[in-house]
């Protein structure tokens, strides 16, 4: 039985287009792992889609590429939406003396932080509030400077204060994929944070950094540094109520 001329031609087209697509899957898989390489922050899946085009099959090379590292030195993780390459985990011990070790931050800046995480968008003068101290000069300042946290509007209230929220940095250092991954009540309990009895009325807000502003916020018109030194000309070290050094 003679074969039929036309199957082989379907057959022959059929290949040449599966092997045209391996040859651009590979090239596009190498694209993403050098801009990956290239980056100096995580990139978002946009960015890809910007030199590879809208029909990559993006997320099929994200799986593949994450699946190459995972038994490598340098593992390739989603913080914040975004994609990076960062050092295992169960290496990360043996290259303390290769890193630069950030300065530390002070009590009233990790109090800051925190509040500034869960209850997010807040003012100063509710930072102070929740905290039963005025906030000095440059708490904020070094928050700022580490990209940690941003100014996000106005407060719509006597005297338009402006408002903080944290930032996809703040995400990206202490490794989480979004907000609400911030531990809750049971798990700071769990942790050992709470030794003493809470009231009965006490809660911790769900924490949310959507990047919409709210009903109750305006946005920022003026220049950042004119709102830095607006900050900074009301910000005091006289406590509220004393605290111990």
């Amino acid at each position: 039985m003679m074969p039929d001329p036309m199957t082989n031609s379907s057959e022959t087209s059929d290949e040449k287009r599966l092997i045209h697509r391996d040859a651009r899957y590979l090239r596009d898989k190498r694209i993403v792992e050098a801009l990956l390489f290239a980056s100096a922050a995580p990139l978002a899946e946009a960015e890809f889609a910007f030199h590879l085009g809208p029909d990559a099959a993006l997320d099929d090379l994200l799986a593949e590429l994450s699946a190459d590292y995972a038994p490598r030195g340098v593992n390739l993780v989603r913080t914040a939406g975004k994609w990076a390459f960062r050092t295992a985990e169960d290496l990360g011990h043996l290259l303390v003396r290769e890193r630069e070790e950030p300065r530390r931050l002070s009590r009233a800046a990790l109090e800051t932080l925190a509040i500034i995480a869960y209850h997010q968008p807040v003012t100063r003068a509710e930072i102070e509030d929740i905290r039963g101290v005025a906030t000095s000069k440059g708490t904020l300042d070094v928050l700022m400077e580490s990209n940690w946290i941003k100014l996000r509007g106005r407060r719509r209230s006597p005297g338009r204060p402006v408002t903080y929220g944290t930032t996809e940095a703040f995400l990206d250092q202490f490794g989480l994929q979004a907000i609400g991954e911030l531990p809750g009540l049971s798990e700071l309990k769990g942790a050992g944070f709470f030794d003493g009895r809470l009231p009965a009325d006490f809660d911790m807000p769900e924490p949310s950094d959507a990047p919409g502003l709210r009903a109750d916020e305006d946005p920022l018109d003026e220049d950042l540094f004119v709102l830095l030194a607006e900050e900074r000309s009301n910000a005091t070290d006289d406590a509220l109520d004393p605290e111990s050094p």
